[in-house]
């Protein structure tokens, strides 16, 4: 996408991930699910 505003171009696109970014970001989410789910076994019961 490129604007032109005021003399000046900007060009926005979109990066590419490497594959060591994208096992991480896998990784990380998975990892993210992993707690959420554990936050909510040791939560929920206490809740009224």
């Amino acid at each position: 996408m490129t604007l032109n505003i005021l003399f000046m171009t900007v060009t926005i696109k979109k990066r590419q991930k490497s594959l060591e970014e994208a096992v991480r970001d896998e990784t990380v989410a998975q990892l993210y699910e992993t707690n959420r789910d554990k936050h909510q076994t040791l939560i929920n019961p206490y809740m009224l």
